[in-house]
C-alpha cells in the first residue's frame, strides 16, 4: 500500500469506527520504512503506545480486517501480540517500550538469536519515568536495541518539560540544519546508498559541535537525526545505518501529527481521539460531560480559594482542565506523561499548604498507586483525585478499561472514595473533598452526566440493590422489573455500614451492581449476596452496550439473573 492509500484507509475507518487519528496519520511513512528495512514477522518492533500503529496494522497482514477496528470481536485499536506476530508487545500505556525492548534484546542474545529489536517511542513518552530509567540502563544491559524517537512535539496535549525543549532545540538548530541539508543534498547527488556510513559518521561529528547532543550518546545510544519523518528515502537510509551498526542506536525522526488530513494537522489535540460515528436513529445526548463538570467546578473552587491548584499528566483537554489552565496558569501543572511524579508532586503541594486536585483517567492512575499509598495516604494529605473514565470505556479495550481503580484503592487506609450520581452531585462531592482533612478519590465515568437522579425507594421490599452513582439509573431500571429498593452507595469507602446492618437484620437480600471489576470490588466490600460487575478477566474492546450484553450486565440480564436465584423477587 502507498502512503496515500494508507492515509485514505485510516481516515475512512476512524471516521466510521472512532480511534486515534492524528498520531496514526503522522507515522505512515515511518511505518512503511520500518516494514521495508526490517522483517515484521521476524524482527521485534515494539510500539510505545498504539496511537501511532494503524499504518503498521495495515502493512502487516491486517488490511482486509481493518474495517473491524475497535469493534467487538474485531481488530484492537492498539498493538496486541495475540492479534499478530508483527506486534511484539501490548502497547496501551506510554513509556514502557524501551524497557520491553531491552528485555527482548537481552533474551535474544542469551538465546543465540539474531533478530533486530526496535522500540518506537513518542517524544512525550521519552520523558516518562520508566523510559528514563531504561535510558539510564542502556549502557549497562549492553544488548543492542534500535530506538526510533517519533518527535511530533505532542503527547495528547502539547509536550512539556526540559527534554521536550531540548529536542526542540535539536530540531530548530539553524546552523546545524543548514549544514545537514547541504550534506544530504550532496549525498543524494553522489549516490546515497554507498555514502550512508560516511554521511552519518560526519553527521554525528557535526551534531556534537553544534547541538551538544551527547545526551543520548552518554546513555549508550548512538544518535542519528533529526530525520524528516515524511521523507521515505531519508527514513530508509537512517534505519538501514542503525540496523547495520553493532551499537545501540537512537534515530530521531521528526513528524507532523495529522499529516495528510487538514483538520487533524490544524488541530491535532481535537483529532487525537475520534469518537465512533453516531447512529442517526439514536436519541440526542443531553447533559454536560463529566469531565467538563469537574473542570468548571474546579474553576469555581479556585476562584474562591487561592490554595486550589490542578495537576494533570499530559491530559489537559481530556480531563476538562483547559479553562482552568487559561484562568489560573500559575496554579495549573501539566507534568507530562509522568503519573508517579504527578501524585508525589501533589503530595508535596498539599504538605506545603495547597489544595491540589489531581485529574487523571482511571487507567493511568494505575501507574501511580505506590505514590497514592506512600506519599499521600500515609501522611493523610488533603489531595483530591478526580478519577475520570472510571468504569468501562468501550472501544479502547483491555488496556484502558477503568474498572480496577476501586479494587486497587479500597485497601489503602485514610482514603475516602466517593462516586456521585449526577452533575450537581459531582460538584457537591468536590466541594466536600476540598474541606476534608485527608485524601479523597472521586470516581466518575466517561460520557455525559445525567440530570438529577435519585434511588428508587420501595418500602417493604425484601431485596436491596446497592450501586455506585454511575449505574444508579441501571439499578433503578432493574429494581422496577423485580420490585426491589435501591441504595445509592455514594460513599464507597467508608460505606453506610449502619444501613447495611439494618437491612440485613430485617431479612433483606443484598445485591450489588457496579461498573467495576467484581474481584475486589464494592460487592465484596459489603458482602453482597449477589454481585454484578465486570468479570475476573481483561475486558476486550467494543461499544460499552455490546460489552454489557456480552457479559450479562444489561438491565434485562441482571433482572433475569436475580429472579432466577430469588424467584419470589422482592
Amino acid at each position: 500500500m502507498t502512503a496515500a492509500e494508507i492515509r485514505e484507509t485510516i481516515i475512512r475507518t476512524v471516521l466510521e469506527n472512532g480511534g486515534h487519528m492524528a498520531s496514526s496519520l503522522g507515522a505512515v511513512e515511518l511505518s512503511i520504512a520500518l516494514a521495508k528495512v526490517f522483517d515484521p514477522m521476524a524482527d521485534r518492533i515494539v510500539w510505545d503506545v498504539g496511537h501511532q500503529s494503524y499504518a503498521w496494522k495495515l502493512l502487516t497482514g491486517r488490511a482486509d480486517d481493518f474495517g473491524t477496528l475497535r469493534r467487538l470481536g474485531g481488530l484492537s485499536g492498539f498493538p496486541n501480540p495475540a492479534e499478530s506476530k508483527a506486534d511484539a508487545a501490548v502497547a496501551g500505556h506510554a513509556g514502557v517500550a524501551l524497557s520491553v525492548a531491552q528485555g527482548l534484546a537481552f533474551a535474544r542474545d542469551g538465546m543465540g538469536r539474531r533478530e533486530n529489536v526496535v522500540a518506537v517511542i513518542g517524544d512525550g513518552a521519552m520523558a516518562n519515568g520508566t523510559c528514563l530509567e531504561a535510558l539510564d540502563n542502556c549502557a549497562v544491559v549492553g544488548a543492542k536495541v534500535i530506538v526510533v524517537l517519533n518527535d511530533n512535539r505532542m503527547s495528547i496535549s502539547k509536550s512539556t518539560g526540559a527534554l521536550s525543549r531540548f529536542l526542540g532545540r535539536v530540531i530548530a538548530g539553524v546552523r546545524y540544519n543548514r549544514i545537514k541539508a547541504a550534506a544530504e543534498a550532496a549525498g543524494h547527488r553522489m549516490g546515497f546508498t554507498f555514502m550512508r556510513g560516511a554521511y552519518h559518521r560526519a553527521e554525528s561529528f557535526i551534531k556534537g559541535i553544534f547541538l551538544g547532543s551527547a545526551f543520548f550518546e552518554r546513555c549508550g545510544l548512538r544518535y542519528i537525526g533529526p530525520v524528516d519523518g515524511h521523507d521515505p528515502q531519508a527514513l530508509e537510509a537512517a534505519l538501514s545505518v542503525a540496523k547495520r551498526d553493532k551499537r545501540s542506536v537512537l534515530v530521531h525522526v521528526v513528524t507532523v501529527k495529522g499529516r495528510g488530513y487538514a483538520p487533524a494537522e490544524a488541530d491535532p489535540v481535537k483529532w487525537h481521539g475520534v469518537p465512533p460515528r453516531r447512529d442517526p436513529a439514536a436519541p440526542p445526548q443531553s447533559g454536560r460531560a463529566w469531565s467538563d463538570v469537574a473542570g468548571e467546578t474546579l474553576c469555581d473552587l479556585a476562584a474562591r480559594d487561592p490554595r486550589v491548584c490542578a495537576i494533570t499528566a499530559a491530559m489537559r483537554e481530556g480531563t476538562g482542565l483547559s479553562a482552568f489552565a487559561g484562568k489560573f496558569p500559575d496554579r495549573f501543572h501539566d507534568v507530562g506523561i509522568a503519573e508517579g511524579h504527578m501524585v508525589a508532586f501533589a503530595a508535596g503541594l498539599a504538605a506545603g499548604g495547597m489544595r491540589p486536585f489531581v485529574a487523571v483517567y482511571s487507567t493511568f492512575l494505575q501507574r501511580a498507586i505506590d505514590q497514592v499509598m506512600h506519599d499521600v495516604c500515609i501522611a493523610r494529605l488533603p489531595v483530591v483525585f478526580c478519577i475520570d473514565r472510571a468504569g468501562a470505556v468501550g472501544e479502547d479495550g483491555a488496556t484502558h478499561q477503568g474498572i480496577y481503580d476501586f479494587a486497587m484503592l479500597k485497601c489503602i487506609p485514610n482514603l475516602t472514595i466517593v462516586q456521585p450520581a449526577d452533575a450537581a452531585d459531582l460538584r457537591a462531592a468536590m466541594e466536600e473533598a476540598m474541606l476534608r482533612d485527608g485524601p479523597t478519590a472521586i470516581r466518575y465515568p466517561r460520557g455525559r452526566a445525567p440530570g438529577k437522579i435519585a434511588p428508587l425507594s420501595r418500602p417493604g421490599a425484601r431485596l436491596a440493590i446497592w450501586t455506585p452513582g454511575d449505574w444508579l439509573a441501571k439499578a433503578n431500571e432493574v429494581a422496577g422489573k423485580i420490585g426491589a429498593t435501591v441504595v445509592h452507595a455514594r460513599s464507597l469507602k467508608p460505606f453506610d455500614a449502619g444501613l447495611l446492618a439494618e437491612q440485613r437484620a430485617s431479612g433483606m437480600k443484598i445485591v450489588s451492581i457496579e461498573n467495576g471489576c467484581v474481584a475486589g470490588g464494592f460487592g465484596e466490600s459489603i458482602g453482597a449476596d449477589m454481585k454484578f460487575g465486570w468479570p475476573d478477566e481483561f475486558v476486550p474492546h467494543g461499544p460499552v452496550e455490546s460489552l454489557e450484553r456480552k457479559f450479562g450486565l444489561d438491565a434485562d440480564a441482571i433482572a433475569a439473573a436475580i429472579l432466577k436465584k430469588y424467584p419470589a423477587g422482592a
